[in-house]
């Protein structure tokens, strides 16, 4: 059921008393707390089993809320003006006097802003009156949720509300984009396609370092339960397939048949959900372009077939 102005209202006096609410954005389901109360942003590391090094993304109501938290240089604001409210994280220096805190920002000087365009996630935020941190709402790890069953299923009660807003549109995360030293780095490839971002800044987006200054970052993350094997043009005997645009013949589900990146970006989540719910020995992936949303899917997929931390 459609969360309601009164869930919205609850959720966000929740927030306020520093408690975890789920809720869904643009992207995926959002594990939110006070990003300026430390007590309130461990819980959601606790919840998550998250590293307290990976850092958090603090969602906000405007640019200028942002402003308030980072310093946004010409270009950061040129993205912003451009792509917010949307999937677009920008991690810039953080400002003096800002309120975001430092177990939030993983200590780091940076800190990573968004606004994100999903109806009930702008009314939330702007109810709660505050930068809200919100990683996804699942195990650190793990596959991110796109339903607020999904979030249900990961977390349960570790959670003191979810506010359901039905699938998630876009089904990956935000791009994020860094400054180092002004230069533009694509730091997360997400729901914002590179090439849109660098039209706009009118350069090309430089290559991250190795130290992890956002989140998805880790070498192993976004798995489902079963191995993965990426780029497959056939299927082994216990393998299940998960096809893109009928590449893969005998696969049990197609992320877009007619070959639709932003189609397959939408399914990716669930669909790797259906197929590891049959507790698959593996699941052997069709390849995916890589360009456009296509970048963002790869990805997300090279991190989930990554060998797990033991």
């Amino acid at each position: 059921m459609t969360a309601t102005d009164h869930d919205i209202a609850d959720a966000a006096r929740l927030l306020r008393d520093g408690r975890l609410v789920a809720f869904p954005t643009e992207t995926v389901y959002g594990l939110g707390a006070d990003a300026t109360s430390p007590e309130a942003v461990a819980r959601i590391y606790a919840a998550k089993g998250r590293p307290q090094f990976n850092p958090l993304i603090a969602h906000v109501a405007s640019i200028e809320a942002a402003a308030a938290e980072g310093e946004l240089s010409p270009a950061a604001l040129a993205l912003a003006e451009r792509f917010w409210p949307g999937p677009l994280t920008l991690v810039v220096p953080r400002r003096a006097g800002g309120t975001v805190c430092d177990l939030a920002c993983a200590g780091l000087a940076s800190v990573g802003l968004r606004m994100p365009s999903h109806p009930l996630a702008l009314a939330l935020l702007r109810d709660a009156g505050r930068p809200v941190a919100a990683p996804s709402a699942n195990r650190s790890g793990r596959l991110s949720p796109t339903t607020a069953a999904d979030v249900v299923a990961d977390l349960g009660a570790a959670v003191d509300l979810v506010l359901d807003g039905g699938p998630c549109p876009v089904g990956v995360e935000s791009t994020i984009v860094g400054f180092n030293d002004g230069t533009p780095v694509l730091l997360r490839p997400g729901g914002i396609a590179r090439e849109a971002i660098e039209t706009v800044l009118a350069r090309p987006l430089a290559a991250p370092g190795p130290e992890i200054a956002a989140p998805g970052m880790l070498a192993s993350h976004y798995a489902p339960n079963a191995q993965l094997q990426l780029d497959a043009t056939s299927l082994e005997p216990d393998d299940i397939g998960l096809d893109f645009g009928g590449a893969l013949p005998g696969a049990a589900l197609d992320l877009s048949p007619r070959g639709d990146l932003a189609e397959a970006a939408a399914n990716l989540y669930a669909y790797l959900r259906q197929l590891d719910a049959r507790a698959p020995a593996r699941i052997a992936v069709a390849p995916i372009p890589a360009q456009g949303l296509g970048l963002a899917i790869g990805d997300r997929l090279r991190r989930a077939a990554a060998p797990r931390p033991t």
